[in-house]
């Protein structure tokens, strides 16, 4: 009788919480495959071409396989909903998109299930899941399923001659003149800024300790003339098209689908990426736990770990996924040399040090504002 109710009592909840609803039709000849009595499978996730890519590569292929609906539901990454949906025992989604950093505060706060890798499955070869993911993949409340960064894009029509090919090309405006747009967040931008000093990848976050580091980061940041800030996601493509800056940071899959769909003449600049975990999680309290569970299982599986970033360009968390990625199944793009992991475009990547953020991030945003006030772009923040 509960699984009969469920929908009418999942979009009541929907419209309580002003979140936007996007229904994954299966195709017509899975409808006579599914099981009639299954509950539909709830997941939050960021929308956009992501999401798109997700329903191709993960979502489409689980309903044929099991019989088990997906509706997906668009977030902006915050864990203030979750908090209020536990806390009110009444939680709408089954499974949730989120990054590692976030993982581990819900997982802390007593807001996520614990998840086992038995849940997972081998690689074709036969080698165990705990072998096959990458360093910090897998946690206790969290299982890491791509891993995307944040890089700097420029417009090539820009530099006709010699292009940025470091990230202190960033700040250099005498060799590289033009606009520059920035998120307008401590995170990326202090490393950054430390980076075009010189600075070694390890030293980074212990000088960014230090009054000194901190000092010198925002110094190269205020040098910056013509800077525009953005929030939303979309922002920095858009000023790129638009050419109202000449170099922009933003997510590598955002770039790759300006670049390849629209055919937008920017290029990236792989030096000094920012690489963040994506992981699956479900809430505690979560009404379908245990096809959650099925869900992450099928969706981390070396296969679907393939088809997705074959879609869509975030580095897959199993080393035997990397391996078997190729082309994108529409353009025929060899994908391998857009996704972050690659080893030539992770040459120079930084890991960001969500410890150190999670112990320091909102006093030094606050410094970071205060040092550098200034009008955004956009509202949301998806990879």
């Amino acid at each position: 009788m509960a699984q009969a109710k469920r929908p009418t009592t999942c979009a009541r909840r929907l419209l309580t919480l002003g979140l936007a609803t996007v229904l994954l039709a299966a195709p017509p000849a899975l409808t006579q495959a599914s099981d009639d009595t299954a509950a539909p499978l709830d997941v939050l996730s960021w929308g956009g071409t992501y999401v798109e890519a997700q329903r191709r590569a993960l979502f489409e292929p689980f309903t044929q396989a099991t019989g088990i609906p997906v509706r997906v539901h668009r977030y902006n990454g915050s864990l203030a909903q979750l908090r209020q949906a536990v806390n009110r025992g009444d939680v709408p989604w089954d499974v949730i998109d989120m990054r590692r950093s976030r993982a581990r505060t819900g997982c802390a706060d007593g807001l996520l299930q614990p998840l086992s890798a038995e849940i997972l499955t081998p690689s074709p070869q036969g080698t165990p899941a705990k072998r096959d993911f990458i360093d910090g993949a897998l946690s206790r409340c969290a299982i890491t399923h791509s891993v995307f960064a944040t890089v700097v894009a420029y417009r090539r029509d820009a530099f006709p001659g010699q292009r940025p090919t470091e990230i202190a090309d960033l700040f250099d405006q005498q060799r590289f003149p033009g606009p520059r747009a920035l998120q307008r967040d401590p995170a990326v931008n202090l490393e950054w800024a430390l980076l075009s000093y010189g600075v070694p990848e390890q030293e980074i976050y212990r000088l960014l300790s230090t009054r000194r580091g901190l000092s010198l980061a925002l110094k190269r940041l205020k040098n910056l003339e013509d800077l525009q800030w953005w929030e939303g996601g979309d922002a920095p493509v858009r000023l790129l098209a638009e050419n109202k800056v000449v170099m922009a940071s933003g997510y590598n899959g955002r770039f790759f689908d300006a670049m390849v769909d629209r055919d937008l003449p920017i290029e990236i600049l792989w030096d000094g990426q920012v690489q963040e975990h994506e992981t699956w999680v479900i809430p505690r309290g979560a009404e379908q736990a245990e096809s959650a569970r099925r869900f992450i299982g099928f969706a981390t599986a070396t296969e679907r770990q393939t088809a997705f970033a074959q879609i869509i360009p975030y580095g897959p968390s199993r080393r035997s996924a990397t391996r078997q990625v190729s082309n994108h199944p529409d353009s025929g793009v060899d994908m391998r040399l857009h996704i972050p992991t690659h080893p030539l475009n992770a040459k120079h990547a930084i890991t960001k040090d969500e410890t150190w953020y999670a112990r320091t991030h909102d006093r030094i945003r606050d410094y970071f504002r205060e040092a550098l006030p200034g009008d955004s772009a956009g509202a949301d923040n998806p990879p």
